[in-house]
């Protein structure tokens, strides 16, 4: 430990303050078996006393010296020790241990040098001496515990305690007799005798003790009594011996007595007093006198004791003390014994153990009840003087106070002890009006009570008044003893119509006294007091501004005390006292208007409003609001600068009463009532509107009195304390209100107003700064009288946690924060004194909550808490990691501890790394890691040392370091033996149904080991896991540990679908567990090897789960808890569609369950479920491109698409209102670069939101519809096209909105797919909104620069996209519609004929795969066009000339770079600056080493590069066939042209001149014959290529491209080539015809013709023989090849070889 380890010998035993801690219930031992265990083991010590401690002896330094376990610095300091207290060597030595072990503030290595050291080694010695007395009066209080309980039914360790105390019975009295008097003899120790330490201060401090020790033996004997017998032998000698000690005041060191020491020398006083009067059994006398049989008293049998003690008691009378034993006589009277009862009890309850206050009050009530019996009240009084009556009164209220006995007096005789009392105080009742009301206040303890008080009060049978002579309307008898009344009276001179008493004609009265100052009559007349009260309240009112005001405050008082007592105590009386209570406002409004206002009176009206604002605080604030009591503003409040300036409010009556009164007087009553009323409406949860009448109130208090509160002048101990406390109390009231119901308007709420306060003004000095003030050391020997400095520091604690929590977030670092992070005065700072409260140990919840603040502003403050712990930062380590090894230590401070640590690894480096304590990559002993590691040793589980709670903190601790990488640590913790084992145990626990109560904690442990195996297999390649994890994860797989997990995630959710109100509790524990689930299911879906995860049955079965959990959490009643838990599930649900294809492909029906979730979800509370419904929707588009309809029934298709339409809409109609208030707002911005840029999207647009993954859905449900039957039946019910139309148009006209518009054009595309669904999408006006519009969407450049075209790739969303997908639109409906379509298809092209010349023209200067993409776009828009001439000629004849000029020019680009693939490389890599696509190489995986390696590396590239190449010749070859498509029908028919001789070749014009060079890039060369031959010569190589076999020197095409693809693509070449060879023909026969050609070159025509057509027919030819185009995948699919396969056969061939018959001739 801090200092030396505590050597395992047998002197190694408990300390006491560690038995007393026990023995309260503070530590982890609380089980009554481990109580009753620890009162074993430790029985001689109790039964031993003080007497345990041994006087130093020559054996036991023997003992020591021998003792070869104890480090010989230590035996020598024991020694040290053993000379200053004068203790046993042995023990010494063991309390320097167990001092060591519990209080020692440094480090093993700052012992050595302060042993060492003279100075330090003395200042040590005196703390060791401190510690000494400390635990000898923790030994006696843990006997006066076991006394305090040991017959209190309700005290769970009732049993134990009362065994312990019958085995103590026989020798406690005698030991602690023979204690007692030795501590009253002992002799004061010496420089001489005990070294030169003991000096007068230490003897001073002895002395102390030594009183302390007195009291509390005194106690102990006392309470011994109360419950066992005391002998006559054993009185008379108690009375010798506190007689000749003078009942604490002859004691033999009285000289050292000084003031601060007379508390406790009283204490002794009444102890002594006590158990005297508690010895003579008065209860059983009184009783024994009563039924006249003496002889059974004890005292009987012993007449010569009875003899020695009235002898003894002759001689008393000196002292107060000897009242209550002298059982009230005349000298008695004379000590004023009354005043000395209550004052005796008033002490006793203000210090001490109750039980012992409690018990005094019992043995007083007898000693009461015996003397008033035994007395007449008269003579009771001396001199006639009525003091001696008050004094009485006040010591019955003191005695009464105790309920049990309230609930004896109740029972009583009429004219028997107390009770005589009462019926003497109600004689004089209302003349006297407050020792009646004085009693019953006492009186009313519980609800029984309060009902015989009320029907006391109300049912009065007697009217005392005094006269100074007999009124004119009363006569009497001849005597003058007897009065009666000739006409009836109002009691009470107030006006006609209130409340009043009438006394009536003939009532009689009994004078009883009679004299010259005049006579008291007791009238025999009934009435309810409670209306006599609400005369005297009224009557008060009435004379408020006269000089009658004292007198009428002094009768009206203690009616207030007493009602506030009785609500207090039964509300439901409340009712029948709202006379009363309804004019206390009245009250209030004119005692504090007055010069000289009546405080008490005041304070007493404030603490009846107070009770009341518990049950209805809106009542009470707005009566009170109108008293003008309270401060207000006389300004609206606005914003938080007026507010906090104070700007127009006003203090209020109570603030001026504050200045003027009570700051001068130096009594706070009314202010201690209004911080309880305060706090009390705050707690009542008025509503906004009344909060905001609060803020003047609490304005106050944090500007005016929390900042001098400390420095008022104060008559009384504590009152300063007692306000601090409750100022407190406020505040914490006001951190703690919830939000529900506070408009978030401009005007501050109470919370935001104390926060800022607290925060940023002088407010939040005092108490962040005053807990290194309070705390002291010396505080602690007088912890039991501090209880309010406790509060005070856990307010202080508590309030600054929950303002740093709830401050608003900003950059700048508060005043507050500042003061908690900044050196103090003392050279110390906050953070220091917080880290200290770690040494303190009376109350755990300091400490627990120091270390809470510490976790705060360790995570939100901007500073080292190591730095600010500077040297004492490795002590304060050892001192944290004591408390966290300690097995009895309270689990609460060591998952406090935890928690701190677990913050720290992420914001505090430097302190973690103090705490883990690594050397060298090995565990240091002062490492936390041991204690972490020991928690969650699986053989430690279920003892008491670790409960669930701590095992989930160290795990919690675990799973930061993991996510913080904090290599050192982690990769010491993986090499650890167990270590993985250990870790995983939980996993493998059967844990108890979701729907019996489970420990959310365990729920939290299983959900931080997932986490920790997920981040370790994520961050650890899988070659190098550690052997014993493997095995874990082995076993976790062949135990069906993921059938379990699945089924009970599942089952957990169903069960917070089930019951929301009971397992709200643990929501957030469940939330982790699912969500470490799903992080552990998301990783097995790429690391499925190392997780053992490949069985598709488990998978199946893992999926199905959470499909039934995201249905359970999502169909149910929806709440908060269920959507976010389905939200949950709903994510995971779909990365294991995305991942698990092949399972759910062969998994039943999904389509059902999700289609039900989906309507639930839309029914949800739209803006919780965004998210969610995305997810969902995206979970339907996977299951339907995985499964289709087969999973599930095509009769859902119809309520699917339903919903679906309905969303679209309805996200439609909203995105239409949602753009325009942003362009109406001005937030649209312009795209600056055209097509280059996206330009800002709308709130409601993203990629996965909710309509954009709606209108997807809609497109493969429509896919799914081949028919298109269903779309059309619901688009008769919903308008979905109209509202998506108007959307998509004003997203292109204000280019927002990019994903929806793309998201749109796909449902349109698919739609066009089938002649109705075209005609829908046509007859809605798709031309009018797509057509102009469109053209916001680019800017053609004046100069035809190339920057018009996106470098993004053609997956990613960007307006490009949305142009080339307008363009697949207008293709696809003219396609199906044809010659219904013809007129809007010419109206686009006209619209946007620039932009198609363009992209037909600059195919030369752009290679990206966006200009790609455009052009093939564009191209089949215009293939499809080109079937309508004749109607393209007669609307737009120039366009259709550039455009088949155009396309001729593209025919020969594509053909030029199909032709060189060089140049090809070359335009793409360098000229665009579009890379291509990097190698497959996966990141995670590692460089190549070696050369062979490397030479790996570089093929690969070299494949991928070629795949890049290939996947653009493709997107040539694509855009050359639909090229050549499109001019075959600008050029005349093949058939046409060879047959008909009369066609009119003036139609068509001549596209390719009469010229055989090779294409080229070059716009001057025209495209000519030349370019389709070479066209057809590309096509003919590549197929040839197609056809090479793998070789291992150059990578082919058949080697990059699976047989699909390869089939594909010869399609394609055969295609081109087809519609080369028909292009060729017919514009060489149209030539040929051409008479304006000349002959010379028709022949020239001929001859190139002949020739080239010749060496390409003879090359086709081979191809064909050797093979089809089909041949490939036919042999592969061992099918025979097609007919029409071999030469001569092939209609292609035939054509040409016809033609070049015809050109031959």
């Amino acid at each position: 430990m801090a200092g030396v380890k505590m050597a395992e010998s047998k002197i190694s035993v408990r300390s006491c303050r560690e038995l007393w801690t026990i023995l309260l219930g503070r530590s982890v031992l609380r089980e009554p078996a481990q109580i009753e265990a620890e009162l074993d083991r430790h029985w001689d010590r109790l039964h031993q006393g003080l007497s345990y401690y041994k006087e130093p002896s020559s054996s036991s330094a023997g003992k020591v010296k021998e003792n070869k376990n104890v480090p010989q610095m230590l035996k020598d300091f024991g020694l040290r020790i053993s000379k200053l207290l004068n203790l046993d060597e042995e023990q010494s030595v063991q309390l320097l241990q167990c001092f060591l072990q519990e209080d020692y503030r440094g480090t093993r290595d700052s012992l050595k040098v302060v042993l060492k050291d003279d100075r330090e080694s003395q200042a040590l010695l005196l703390k060791i001496a401190d510690y000494y007395y400390e635990e000898r009066m923790c030994l006696l209080r843990c006997v006066l515990l076991l006394l305090t309980y040991f017959q209190d039914e309700r005290h769970p360790y009732r049993a134990e305690y009362s065994n312990c105390v019958n085995k103590l019975e026989k020798d406690l009295v005698s030991s602690c007799q023979s204690q007692f008097e030795g501590l009253f003899k002992a002799e004061a120790p010496t420089w001489e005798t005990h070294g030169n330490l003991m000096t007068e201060r230490q003897v001073s401090r002895w002395f102390l003790q030594c009183l302390r020790e007195q009291a509390l033996l005194l106690e102990i004997i006392f309470l011994h009594y109360a419950y066992f017998e005391m002998s006559p032998s054993d009185l008379l000698s108690f009375t010798k011996l506190f007689k000749e000690q003078g009942f604490g005041l002859r004691q033999t060191n009285r000289h050292l007595v000084d003031k601060s020491m007379d508390a406790l020398v009283d204490r002794i006083g009444y102890l002594s007093c006590l158990i005297l009067v508690e010895g003579m059994d008065i209860d059983f006398l009184q009783k024994c006198a009563l039924e006249d049989c003496t002889q059974q008293h004890q005292f009987s049998s012993s007449p010569n004791i009875i003899k020695e003690m009235d002898q003894l008691l002759l001689t008393f009378g000196n002292i107060p003390h000897h009242g209550p034993v002298l059982r009230i006589g005349n000298t008695a009277l004379q000590l004023e014994v009354f005043k000395y009862l209550s004052t005796m009890l008033k002490d006793l309850g203000v210090s001490g153990n109750n039980c012992t206050a409690s018990t005094a009050k019992m043995c007083i009530y007898g000693l009461l009840s015996f003397v008033i019996t035994s007395f007449e009240e008269e003579s009771l009084q001396i001199d006639g003087v009525s003091t001696q009556c008050s004094q009485l009164i006040d010591a019955a209220c003191e005695v009464l106070s105790a309920p049990s006995l309230a609930e004896v007096f109740w029972e009583m005789k009429q004219n028997m002890g107390l009770m005589m009392v009462l019926d003497s105080a109600a004689g004089m009742f209302p003349h006297k009006i407050g020792p009646l009301l004085q009693l019953l206040t006492a009186l009313v303890s519980n609800k029984s009570a309060v009902k015989k008080v009320y029907n006391f009060l109300d049912k009065m049978s007697f009217y005392t008044q005094v006269y100074k002579h007999r009124p004119n309307d009363v006569i009497s008898n001849d005597d003058e003893t007897l009065w009666r009344r000739q006409t009836p009276k109002l009691l009470y001179p107030l006006g006609s119509g209130q409340t009043n008493l009438w006394m009536p004609q003939g009532v009689l009265g009994q004078v009883l006294i009679a004299g010259e100052q005049g006579c008291m009559v007791r009238w025999d007349y009934s009435y309810s007091s409670w209306t006599l009260f609400t005369c005297e309240v009224e009557m008060l009112l009435h004379v408020v501004s006269t000089a009658d005001v004292m007198a009428h405050c002094a009768r009206v008082k203690p009616i207030l005390d007493l009602v506030h007592k009785i609500i207090s105590t039964d509300w439901t009386v409340s009712d029948c006292l709202l006379p009363l209570t309804s004019r206390i406002y009245m009250l209030l409004q004119r005692l504090t208007s007055v010069i000289n206002p009546p405080v008490d009176v005041i304070a007493s009206c404030v603490n009846c409003l107070s009770v009341l604002a518990a049950r209805m605080p809106g009542k009470v604030w707005s009566s009170l609001h109108h008293t003008g009591f309270l401060p207000f503003a006389s300004n609206p409040l606005s914003n938080m600068a007026q507010c906090v300036s104070a700007e127009g409010m006003k203090a209020g009556n109570y603030g001026n009463l504050l200045v003027q009164i009570e700051q001068h007087s130096g009594e706070y009553a009314v202010t201690i009532a209004f911080l309880r009323l305060l706090t009390t409406l705050v707690k009542g949860q008025l509503g906004s509107t009344q909060n905001k009448g609060l803020i003047p109130c609490v304005l106050l208090v944090l500007k005016e009195m929390l900042p001098t509160y400390h420095k008022w002048r104060y008559n009384t101990y504590g009152v300063r304390e007692r306000i601090g406390c409750l100022i407190l109390e406020l505040i914490h009231a006001i951190l703690n209100l919830s939000p529900e119901g506070e408009d978030q308007g401009s005007t501050p709420t109470l919370q935001s107003l104390c926060i800022y306060c607290l925060t940023n003004t002088e407010a939040g000095r005092p108490w962040s700064t005053s807990w290194e003030l309070e705390w002291t050391p010396s505080t602690w020997f007088w912890l039991h009288s501090h209880q309010i400095l406790i509060q005070t520091v856990k307010l202080a604690f508590s309030v600054t946690i929950n303002v740093i929590r709830l401050k608003p977030p900003s950059d700048a670092v508060s005043p507050l924060e500042q003061a908690l992070t900044q050196h103090g005065g003392h050279g110390n700072n906050l953070i220091v004194v917080l880290a200290k409260y770690i040494y303190h140990r009376h109350d755990p919840a300091l400490p627990r909550l120091a270390i809470q603040l510490l976790k705060r502003l360790a995570t939100v403050a901007p500073m080292s808490v190591y730095a600010c712990l500077g040297n004492d930062a490795a002590a304060i380590r050892d001192a944290f990691l004591t408390r966290l090894q300690s097995k009895t230590e309270d689990m609460r401070i060591k998952v406090m501890i935890l928690e701190f640590l677990t913050v720290a690894v992420e914001t505090q480096p430097g302190l973690i790394e103090l705490f883990l304590n690594l050397e060298e990559f090995l565990l240091g002993e002062w490492s936390c890691l041991h204690v972490v590691l020991d928690r969650i040793d699986s053989k430690q589980q279920g003892k008491y040392w670790c409960p669930p709670l701590l095992h989930r903190a160290a795990l919690a601790f675990l799973l930061a370091l993991w996510q913080d990488r904090r290599d050192s640590a982690i990769s010491v913790l993986r090499t650890k033996e167990r270590f993985w084992e250990n870790l995983t145990t939980p996993l493998f626990a059967t844990l108890t149904p979701p729907s019996d109560t489970t420990e959310p904690c365990v729920l939290e442990t299983c959900a931080f080991v997932m986490k920790i195996l997920a981040l370790e297999i994520y961050y650890v390649v899988s070659g190098s896991l550690e052997q014993s994890l493997k095995d874990a994860l082995q076993k976790f797989s062949s135990a069906r540990r993921y059938e379990y997990w699945s089924q009970y995630v599942k089952s957990l959710v169903c069960r917070v679908a089930e019951s929301e109100e009971e397992s709200i509790c643990y929501l957030s524990e469940t939330q982790m567990l699912i969500s470490a689930w799903r992080m552990l299911l998301i990783l097995s879906t790429s690391h499925a090897d190392v997780m053992l995860l490949t069985e598709d049955a488990t998978k199946l079965k893992l999926f199905m789960d959470v499909l039934d959990g995201t249905k359970a959490a999502l169909t149910t009643p929806t709440s908060v808890p269920c959507l976010q838990l389905g939200s949950m599930m709903a994510t995971l649900l779909l990365i294991l569609l995305k991942h698990w294809k092949n399972v759910v492909a062969a998994a039943p029906d999904i389509l059902s369950p999700l289609s039900l979730i989906l309507e639930s979800v839309l029914q949800a509370d739209q803006q919780m479920m965004e998210r969610t419904k995305a997810k969902i929707f995206s979970a339907l588009i996977s299951v339907l491109q995985i499964q289709g309809l087969n999973g599930g029934d095509i009769s859902q298709l119809p309520q699917l698409l339903l919903c679906v339409c309905e969303t679209v809409k309805d996200e439609a109609l909203a995105l239409v209102d949602n753009t325009r208030h942003v362009s109406q707002m001005g937030e649209a911005l312009e795209d600056e670069d055209s097509m280059e840029m996206d330009s800002p999207r709308g709130p409601k647009d993203h990629q996965d939101g909710v309509c954009v993954l709606a209108l997807h859905l809609a497109k493969e449900l429509c896919l799914t519809d081949e028919d298109g039957e269903h779309w059309v039946s619901v688009m008769r019910k919903v308008p979905v096209l109209p509202s998506v139309l108007s959307a998509m148009e004003l997203s292109l006209r204000s280019k927002q909105n990019l994903y929806f518009t793309e998201a749109a054009l796909h449902l349109l595309l698919t739609l066009a797919r089938t002649p109705q669904g075209a005609a829908a999408v046509a007859g809605a006006g798709v031309t009018e909104t797509i057509c102009l519009p469109l053209l916001s969407v680019y800017e053609v450049p004046s100069n035809g620069a190339s920057q018009s075209f996106s470098r993004k790739s053609q997956d990613s969303a960007c307006w490009p996209g949305v142009y080339r997908l307008c363009m697949s639109l207008m293709e696809s409906l003219l396609k199906t519609l044809r010659y219904n379509f013809i007129n809007e298809a010419l109206d686009f092209v006209g619209v946007h004929q620039e932009r198609i010349l363009q992209c037909l023209n600059s195919m030369r200067t752009v290679q990206s795969l966006a200009c790609l993409d455009e052009a093939d776009h564009t191209v089949g828009f215009l293939l499809q066009l080109s079937s309508f001439c004749k109607e393209w000629q007669f609307h737009l004849p120039q366009l259709l000339l550039d455009v088949q000029i155009n396309l001729c020019y593209l025919c020969q680009t594509c053909t030029y770079l199909l032709h060189s693939k060089k140049m090809l490389h070359h335009y793409l890599q360098v000229k665009n600056g579009e890379a291509l696509p990097p190698g497959p190489l996966s990141r995670t995986q590692r460089p190549p080493q070696t050369p062979a390696a490397a030479g790996a590396a570089g093929a690969d590239r070299e494949e991928a590069e070629q795949k890049a190449l290939l996947v653009v010749q493709c997107s040539l070859l694509k855009i050359l066939s639909k090229t050549l498509a499109s001019l075959q029908h600008f050029t005349p028919d093949c058939c046409q042209i060879l047959l008909d001789q009369c066609m009119d070749l003036a139609e068509y014009r001549t596209l390719f001149v009469l010229s055989f060079t090779t294409p080229a890039f070059d716009p001057d060369v025209a495209p000519s014959f030349g370019t389709l031959l070479a066209t057809i010569n590309v096509a003919l190589s590549m197929l040839s290529e197609m056809e090479k076999k793998k070789e291992t020197a150059s990578v082919s095409i058949a080697s990059l491209a699976s047989s699909e693809e390869l089939q594909a693509l010869k399609s394609l070449l055969m295609f081109t080539m087809e519609n080369c060879f028909y292009v060729l023909i017919s514009q060489a026969v149209r030539c040929l015809k051409d008479p304006s050609i000349l002959p010379r070159d028709k022949q020239r025509l001929k001859q190139e013709l002949s020739s080239e057509l010749s060496t390409l027919l003879s090359s086709l030819s081979r191809h064909f023989w050797r093979g089809s185009p089909l041949s490939q995948a036919c042999a592969q699919s061992k099918q025979p090849p097609p007919k029409g396969s071999h030469e001569g056969q092939e209609p292609i061939i035939q054509l040409v070889q016809a033609f070049v018959r015809l050109v031959q001739r």
